[in-house]
């Protein structure tokens, strides 16, 4: 997927995959207190500074996977149970299918 998008819709898409009350958009490096709004403006922040982390790197092609790769890695310490691993798809799934 090499299909430019918006921090706004990646933020959206990453709400949407990260669906949690507890941590809203999956900020859990900071205790947002469950506060969408400030968990969004820090969402927006990361999705903003990885830009500019991804144009300076050669790994990824992807910015979606190089996002991933920081945003919830995969064998992450807070990820006993493997669940960062369905990041990528599920952020790439609901960018495509925006409703």
């Amino acid at each position: 997927m090499n299909k430019e998008y918006t921090d706004e819709q990646i933020v959206e898409a990453i709400k949407r995959a990260e669906n949690s009350k507890k941590y809203p958009y999956g900020i859990k490096s900071i205790n947002t207190h469950g506060d969408e709004a400030y968990a969004r403006k820090i969402c927006f922040n990361t999705v903003k500074n990885n830009r500019a982390r991804f144009a300076k790197q050669t790994k990824y092609t992807d910015f979606i996977e190089f996002l991933g790769s920081r945003y919830c890695p995969i064998g992450a310490a807070d990820d006993p149970t493997g669940l960062n691993k369905n990041w990528v798809k599920n952020v790439k799934y609901f960018l495509e299918n925006k409703k």
